[in-house]
């Protein structure tokens, strides 16, 4: 299992833009490079990340080969309900994790 760093607030008033951060520690590599002996290493990215609130899918981000090592992503949404933030980076090789946290909504 990677390794996951969340920045998220853990409560907001109802209508309130909130902002969510996430990294995720990946080696990502390209599939371009190769090994001290010239063998071409595999590659093995992180393809696809999403955010689903409530189940409801409010953010979602295709990656390609370009993408940095341990990918860093920020993005906005509106609290309209207490409930659940699920996180999910998804990658090469089957590679696939969920992170899940909480948000209380207060009026």
């Amino acid at each position: 299992m990677a390794r996951t760093l969340i920045n998220a607030p853990k409560t907001a008033k109802r209508g309130e833009v909130i902002e969510i951060r996430a990294t995720i520690g990946h080696p990502m590599e390209t599939g371009y490079r190769s090994d001290d002996s010239g063998k071409i290493l595999p590659r093995d990215i992180i393809k696809k990340f999403s955010c689903r609130y409530n189940g409801e899918l409010v953010f979602s981000a295709e990656m390609f080969s370009a993408v940095s090592a341990n990918p860093y992503l920020a993005f906005h949404t509106v609290a309209t309900e207490s409930g659940t933030l699920a996180l999910t980076w998804e990658g090469d090789n089957g590679f696939s994790q969920t992170e899940n946290i909480t948000l209380s909504v207060v009026a």
